[in-house]
């Protein structure tokens, strides 16, 4: 594409900073001296995807590579949607303006189950083949990434990889294999056998899944001496695993328009909801001297002034005190803000507030995720209520008079009592702070609720059980809204239609891929917004392939049925899940990682890790 014909494409488009490339520190290479071209696909807006890190880190490592060259793609609103149509071109990466078509590679990263769709519409935009078996040429190879793909099954038809784990050495090792195989001539038959045998990568075109006459998986098979099951790629060591000396700075603001440095991988918390606490086991650390001077140049080579420290669960840290009071000498010397997105309530002190307020107060949110003492420990928050409220106080001492909370509702076990919980905990948080006698004068304080509905996750001590029937969700918000008492308190939930879909596709089997393709030709894209998702395509999709929603979001399954993700191997052992979930079932609580081992598995995983007790 010319830049005479990008001018064109821009016209009437809201956004035209999201389609025009050319940001600091983006990477421009002469096409015609590269052997691979790999087209980065982020299946949702520029604004989302400029904020994923894993995106940031595979960019760079690409690009770091001898002969390759790595470009950013991003789904194109409605707006620039209609223009490139009216103009007959298809999606481009921003580097170099060249439609995907013309790229060895092409890859999504998939964060969220409702961007499916849109993995379908960037190629279809594209005129590239949807099915992977319409697809001859080791020339527009289509991978996936990303945390969906512990369950690829319901996208298996349309890419030719899935990637299980983390990918800064497994996507090294597969460009690799790829640049070889491509400089002999060798046909994609060949390759993706080949690229079977890295640890992690994952070609569904080698197995066959057969299914019970009552819809349900019978077995998987592999073929071509496919390994099975297919074990997740994960990094042994962070200290010394590739990490960016610098992010693309983004013309537009974008949701995260920060630096963000990671600390660790994994979570010792065992939340029974939480696939990403299980998925990204077992927990590696890197040292706070690694992350301090990763961070300070990120933030020199862009210029932020906020400084994100990322982890599911940032203050579970154990160099949290030694990494703040090295990052605050320098941080406080450059007027930089040092951002904990992810605080554990329980582990929030006015030591660790007035670390994070000494440049500037952010924003305070804590996750309880259920308002009753019996549905946390249901889930194993580990997590007392006066803890919670003491946190609080903390925070309103510290200044700050405005508290988000998250909560799940529809959680297994759930009654209208731990709803009406959730309502309660708020207020006793309102009373808490006019109960201070020294509170600050002439604020008041509000509470704001945010609820998200449960959806069943593969790997989780959850994955068998059902998800609430979309009436019974709108019955259980109306009935909170309806128990609060004050105006302090603030309640929001997400589409639960929405949730409803995510459900069937986080545990859907490889049938899905025929309702993606039918819902792709009715025209759903962008189902996380909810101004282009559209219910009723989608149930027009199912019924058109003769399949049901129910059947996947509604139905509590067996520890005996074969489920479809059984054959992808996260170090997470099937009987650590069971047990979990029966302790579940009698509201039982267990330790956390650095308390005791729950033999969950992972550590075997870990270059000389053993498989702890009960496993």
């Amino acid at each position: 594409m010319t830049e005479l014909q990008l001018h064109k494409l821009l016209k009437g488009v809201q956004k035209p900073g999201r389609y025009t490339g050319g940001e600091l520190n983006s990477v421009v290479k002469n096409k015609d001296e590269v052997d691979v071209r790999f087209a980065f696909c982020f299946p949702d807006t520029y604004e989302i995807g400029m904020s994923h890190l894993g995106m940031k880190i595979l960019y760079a490592l690409l690009n770091d590579m001898d002969g390759v060259w790595c470009e950013r793609v991003f789904a194109p609103w409605v707006d620039m949607e209609q223009n490139l149509r009216r103009e007959g071109m298809g999606v481009y990466a921003l580097e170099s303006l060249d439609d995907i078509a013309q790229f060895d590679i092409i890859g999504f990263t998939l964060q969220y189950e409702l961007c499916y769709t849109n993995m379908l519409h960037m190629l279809d935009l594209s005129g590239i083949p949807l099915y992977s078996k319409d697809r001859h040429s080791l020339h527009n190879l289509v991978v996936a990434g990303g945390p969906c793909t512990c369950n690829a099954e319901p996208f298996a038809d349309f890419v030719d990889v899935a990637f299980l784990g983390e990918g800064e050495e497994q996507m090294v090792q597969f460009v690799q294999l790829y640049k070889e195989y491509k400089a002999n001539g060798a046909d994609k038959q060949s390759f993706l056998k080949a690229a079977a045998q890295i640890r992690g990568v994952y070609v569904p075109s080698l197995y066959t899944v057969s299914y019970h006459p009552d819809g349900t998986v019978e077995a998987v098979t592999a073929e071509s001496g496919a390994p099975l099951p297919i074990q997740k790629y994960i990094i042994q060591d962070l200290d010394t695993a590739f990490y960016p000396k610098d992010f693309v700075v983004p013309y537009i603001e974008v949701v995260h328009d920060r630096a963000v440095e990671e600390v660790f991988r994994g979570c010792i918390r065992g939340c029974r909801f939480c696939q990403a606490g299980m998925i990204y086991r077992p927990v590696r650390e890197k040292s706070w001297e690694t992350v301090s001077k990763q961070a300070k140049c990120l933030c020199d080579a862009t210029g932020y002034e906020e400084i994100s420290l990322s982890s599911l669960s940032t203050s579970d840290y154990s160099q949290l005190e030694p990494l703040l009071n090295d990052m605050l000498e320098w941080t406080q010397k450059d007027q930089v803000n040092i951002s904990l997105p992810s605080l554990r309530i329980d582990t929030f002190s006015p030591e660790l507030l007035e670390k994070i307020s000494r440049v500037r107060k952010s924003g305070l949110t804590f996750a309880p995720e259920a308002g009753s003492q019996r549905m946390r420990d249901v889930i194993n928050k580990n997590l007392d209520e006066d803890v919670i409220l003491q946190s609080c106080e903390t925070a309103f001492r510290g200044g700050h008079c405005n508290v988000k909370l998250y909560f799940m509702l529809g959680l297994p076990t759930e009654t209208l009592e731990d709803i009406e919980a959730i309502g309660q905990l708020g207020q006793k948080i309102v009373d808490r702070f006019y109960a201070m006698p020294d509170k600050p004068k002439g604020r008041g304080v509000q509470v704001s609720i945010s609820l998200a509905t449960f959806v069943p996750k593969p790997h989780t001590p959850f994955q068998w059980m059902a998800q609430d029937k979309l009436q019974t969700i709108r019955d259980k918000q109306r009935h909170l809204v309806e128990s609060l008492t004050t105006r302090k308190i603030s309640v929001s939930w997400h589409e639960s239609q929405t949730s409803v879909l995510e459900a069937v596709f986080a545990r859907g089997d490889r049938r899905l891929s025929k309702v993606l393709y039918r819902a792709h030709e009715l025209g759903c894209k962008f189902d996380s917004w909810h101004e282009c998702f559209d219910m009723h395509k989608w149930k027009q999709a199912f019924a058109d392939c003769g399949l049901s929603i129910e059947f996947y979001a509604n139905r509590e399954r067996s520890y005996e049925e074969v489920l479809p993700w059984d054959h992808l191997d996260y170090g997470i052992t099937k009987g650590f899940l069971k047990r979990e979930n029966e302790r579940a079932k009698a509201a039982q609580t267990t330790k956390n990682c650095r308390e005791q081992c729950a033999g969950c598995g992972a550590n075997r995983l870990l270059r000389g890790g053993t498989c702890f007790e009960n496993c």
